[in-house]
């Protein structure tokens, strides 16, 4: 995988650095894998706008992602890799051995051919996916479930990964992306190797139409408000707005919002570094 700088010859591509995409082996999708994807630009049934700033942004289709890997014991082949608009990462085109056809979040590493499986009493290789009490100890994994047979649900992003670090009881001790240490039950099902496209965090936009090409409107910064939309609105000029805090008054640099009687604290061995 690669990154290219375009050459400054229009003002938008001046600091422009776009996805090489080597990775990708096709740009059509398999048709009977998409789904329709109806777009809310953040309005609730009413009509009414509850999330600000979306709207906008190019047609998509869904691509109907297998995170639960279920299909055990089956060995599929790698078909292609392909590029998912509804995410980070990449997707790979499975192909499996009864006729079945099926998307899952593409590995770094992960090969056009490479034949890949899930169950148990496999071999531990990127792209088969396995519960955490047959993975060995200090492997990376990514695509973790939370409880058993929900699907994945942690180390989904472009780039990112967990480590397995311990296993005691029932539990298997976790190392997240965010630095979080959690127990996870050791029947979760988790996949090897590290999410495919780590470059995505090197891209740059180079102009604000690629964040409206994404769904994303202007922001107002908070500090330019009135007090009566903001708590750091108002006042003379160029006022710095006081202490940084959410538009509901809740401080936003470092407060702890977590709370203290919450049902999954016990499973959280370190807290995420700041």
């Amino acid at each position: 995988m690669s990154v290219r700088k375009l050459k400054p010859i229009t003002p938008g591509q001046r600091f422009r650095v776009v996805n090489g995409y080597d990775a990708l082996t096709t740009d059509k999708p398999e048709k009977s894998l998409l789904a329709p994807k109806k777009r809310s630009g953040g309005r609730n049934n009413q009509g009414k706008m509850t999330m600000r700033y979306k709207g906008g942004g190019h047609k998509k289709r869904y691509r109907i992602i297998d995170f639960k890997r279920d299909k055990q014991g089956i060995p599929a082949t790698v078909a292609t890799i392909e590029y998912d608009p509804n995410r980070t990462a990449f997707i790979a085109l499975l192909n499996y051995q009864d006729g079945e056809k099926r998307y899952v979040i593409a590995q770094n590493g992960l090969q056009v051919g490479q034949n890949i499986v899930s169950g148990s009493n496999i071999a531990p290789e990127i792209g088969n996916s396995m519960p955490l009490s047959d993975i060995p100890l200090g492997t990376i994994i990514s695509c973790i479930e939370l409880r058993p047979g929900q699907g994945a649900v942690m180390a989904r992003s472009a780039g990112s990964f967990a480590q397995l670090m311990a296993r005691d009881g029932k539990f298997a001790t976790v190392k997240l992306p965010s630095g979080e240490v959690r127990l996870v039950l050791m029947s979760c099902m988790a996949t090897i190797g590290a999410v495919s496209n780590s470059d995505h965090q090197l891209l740059v936009g180079g102009k604000a139409g690629r964040s409206r090409w994404l769904g994303r409107r202007p922001r107002t910064r908070p500090v330019v408000m009135n007090p009566v939309d903001h708590p750091m609105g108002g006042g003379e000029g160029k006022s710095s707005g006081g202490h940084p805090r959410s538009r509901k008054g809740l401080p936003a640099k470092g407060y702890r919002t977590r709370s203290k009687t919450k049902a999954s604290n016990k499973y959280i061995v370190e807290r995420r570094k700041k």
